[in-house]
Formats: structure tokens, C-alpha cells, sequence
């Protein structure tokens, strides 16, 4: 037998090994994916379990923390009663006002200090001074300058949100690759076409960052705004109901903010992966 038919029948023996083993590989990602979404189920099922069981075997105190039933059941009252969407649209209204107006700002803002060098060294360290500065720390000064109305609220929103979302782009911007720019202008591209084509789209996922920074921040924030000085929105039930004992709907306000605040976080994600298509 020649030693060109041997290697021919060889190879055809592999191929078919070759080929499962690439169709492992290719399913592999999306098998990985299901392993990973039912090992995260997995442990909210256990901390509902958990929540659910300890106060009543007695290890906690099922009057001070009740069953997740009884948390479940009020927030059911809450939604039917219709008191859960007053609340939670005097909430997203504040929060989503606050959090527009930072990225609409803080984005441009942040793109043209990160594309002129010297305004960057310049600005830079005042934007981390002001990064560091607590936003609840100024919840009192916006308060005494605005008012206890809807404007210290939102405005302290759009303060948390902005410096977050500001400083990333600033960072993405900044370090886009130098090829990537050298390419644009052998291409013969404008600086307005090498910034749209090129430079926002590899900042895009420094930027989503910050973004999702603020998204958190913007919850966060809006809680403690809502428990001074406001009428309604989920802040002021939580206050609420604890001062006056109800502690199944104190708890039922928790969980509905936390659901609020992934719901946030996972609409963020997924706005970055289509914003981000062109990454492997």
C-alpha cells in the first residue's frame, strides 16, 4: 500500500472523531450556559428555602423576619389593592428621570474632555473628588437648595448616576487603541467619522461600566431620597410601613425594590450586548 492511500485512509478514520469532537466544542458554550443558569436558580431556591423555613422552625423570629409565604402574600395585597404601582411608578418616574439625564449628559460631556488631552489632565482630578464625594452625604444640601419636592430627589439622582457613567467614558475614550486611530486616518476618515465609527464603538463596553454603576446607584439612591420628605414611591413605603409595625409589607417593599434593581441591572446587560454586537 502507498504511503499517499494511507494517509488518505487514515485521515478518513479521524474525520469523523474530528467531527464530534468540533460538534462538543460548539455545544459546549451553550451547555455551559444552561450548568450556569441552573446552579444560579439553584441558590435562590435554596435562600427561599432558607428564608421560608428558618423562622418557622424558630431560629428566627418569625414576627421580626416573617416566612417568604407571608412576604410573598403582601406584596399580592400590595398589587391588588393597586398601593404597589402608585409606589413603584413614583419611583421608576424619579429614578429613570435622574438616571436619563446623567447619561445624556455625562456621555457627550465625558467623550469630548477624554478626546482633547489637556482638558482631561486637567478636569480629571476634580470629577474623582467629586466621584468620592458620597451622594447621600449631599442628600441635606440638595434638600436645603431644592426643596423637599421632586426636584432635591431627582437631582440627587442625576448626581449619583452622572460621575460614574462621566469617568468612564472619559476612561474609554481615552484608551482606545492608538491602531485603531492610525487605521481610521489612513482610511482618509473625518475626526467626526473616525468618532462615530470608531472610537465610541471601542469604548462602548467601558462605558456600559459606568452605565451599570449608575443603574445601581440609581436604586440605591432613590430609596433613601423617597424616605425624606416624599408622599410616595417605594423609599416611603418601606419607611412607612415600618414605623407603623407592618412588617410583611416593610419586607414585601424590600424584595420589590431588590426585583426592581436586577430588573435594572439585566435590561443594562443586554442594551450593552446589542450595543457591543461587533465583540466575539
Amino acid at each position: 500500500m502507498s504511503p499517499s492511500l494511507l494517509a488518505e485512509r487514515t485521515a478518513a478514520r479521524l474525520n469523523p472523531r474530528q467531527e464530534q469532537a468540533a460538534q462538543a466544542k460548539a455545544a459546549s458554550p451553550g451547555r455551559e450556559r444552561a450548568v450556569g443558569l441552573a446552579r444560579g436558580v439553584t441558590g435562590v431556591v435554596a435562600l427561599g428555602l432558607l428564608w421560608e423555613f428558618l423562622p418557622r422552625i424558630g431560629v428566627l423570629d418569625a414576627y421580626f423576619i416573617p416566612p417568604l409565604h407571608v412576604v410573598l402574600g403582601a406584596v399580592v395585597d400590595l398589587a391588588r389593592s393597586g398601593e404597589l404601582w402608585r409606589h413603584l411608578q413614583a419611583s421608576l418616574v424619579r429614578s429613570g428621570v435622574g438616571f436619563f439625564l446623567a447619561t445624556s449628559l455625562a456621555i457627550p460631556i465625558g467623550a469630548a474632555i477624554a478626546w482633547y488631552r489637556p482638558v482631561r489632565q486637567v478636569t480629571q482630578p476634580v470629577f474623582e473628588i467629586y466621584r468620592n464625594t458620597a451622594a447621600l452625604a449631599l442628600l441635606p444640601v440638595f434638600t436645603l437648595i431644592l426643596g423637599l419636592g421632586e426636584s432635591s430627589k431627582i437631582a440627587i439622582i442625576t448626581y449619583a448616576c452622572f460621575f460614574p457613567i462621566l469617568l468612564s467614558t472619559i476612561a474609554g475614550v481615552a484608551t482606545v487603541d492608538p491602531q485603531l486611530l492610525r487605521s481610521a486616518k489612513v482610511l482618509g476618515l473625518s475626526p467626526v467619522a473616525t468618532f462615530r465609527k470608531v472610537v465610541f464603538p471601542a469604548a462602548v463596553p467601558t462605558i456600559f461600566t459606568g452605565i451599570r454603576i449608575a443603574g445601581a446607584a440609581s436604586i440605591l439612591v432613590l430609596i433613601a431620597a423617597e424616605m425624606v420628605g416624599a408622599k410616595a414611591g417605594l423609599g416611603f413605603l418601606i419607611m412607612y410601613a415600618n414605623y407603623n409595625f407592618l412588617i410583611p409589607k416593610m419586607y414585601a417593599a424590600i424584595l420589590i425594590t431588590t426585583l426592581l434593581g436586577l430588573a435594572v441591572n439585566y435590561s443594562l446587560v443586554a442594551l450593552e450586548r446589542h450595543f457591543s454586537r461587533w465583540r466575539a
